[in-house]
């Protein structure tokens, strides 16, 4: 098999539903070392100690390609059992209740709250380089200093009904979540694979609780 393609005990499942960044979020896992497989397959999903929902396009599509694949069962369980779980961009938004991105759309519903478009006097879709604020102190962000930059590329926001699960947050016409934390459950906003130096460190942050908890 490819590099970072065989059977081990740490191997990070991303998640294939037809919409995102696989290629590259895989690409970076591997640069740093890790072992990945891209996939669709609900039991290899399910079996592995870590799971990475990566995402670019709209949230009802994105929804209705996890339900063709049966995959939302999968993905519900592989939250609530205590494996890592990280969600990028889009995979960050499916993780809540619901979306108003183009009507209204039940999401994954692992986390309480809601979808929003982006507000102020802002060029949308917001594209380019922001500075992180933490809240509080998360494993994803260890090494990663206030103030740091990363890498977003989105039209729409999480706003949670618990403001203890926000983990870091950006200014962006508004002040609003750009990574979630709660205890398995992480999402970012922004694109680590994207983000140099620093999102390779929360990459690297990731694959550490995976082995942890393997």
């Amino acid at each position: 098999m490819p590099r970072g393609e065989e059977e081990g005990d740490a191997v990070i499942a991303v998640v294939d539903y037809g919409m995102g960044n696989l290629g590259s979020v895989a690409k970076a896992l591997r640069a740093l070392g890790e072992e990945v497989r891209i996939t669709s397959d609900p039991a290899e999903i399910a079996a592995a100690p870590g799971v990475i929902l990566p995402g670019v396009g709209a949230f009802g599509d994105a929804m209705a390609e996890l339900k063709a694949r049966g995959l939302v069962e999968t993905l519900k369980a592989v939250a609530a059992d205590g494996r890592p779980f990280l969600g990028i961009c889009l995979g960050l938004q499916l993780l809540f209740s619901a979306s108003e991105e183009g009507g209204y759309w039940q999401g994954l519903g692992i986390l309480p709250g809601v979808v929003k478009k982006l507000r102020g006097r802002i060029k949308i879709p917001h594209i380019g380089w922001n500075s992180l604020t933490f809240p509080r102190p998360t494993p994803l962000f260890q090494g990663v200093g206030e103030g740091s930059y990363v890498y977003f590329v989105h039209s729409y926001k999480v706003v949670p009904e618990d403001e203890a699960v926000v983990a870091a947050r950006v200014s962006y016409g508004e002040d609003f979540t750009a990574a979630i934390c709660s205890g398995n459950i992480w999402g970012v906003q922004f694109h680590p694979e994207k983000s140099s130096r620093v999102g390779l460190t929360v990459l690297q942050n990731f694959a550490r609780e995976v082995k942890a908890c393997s």
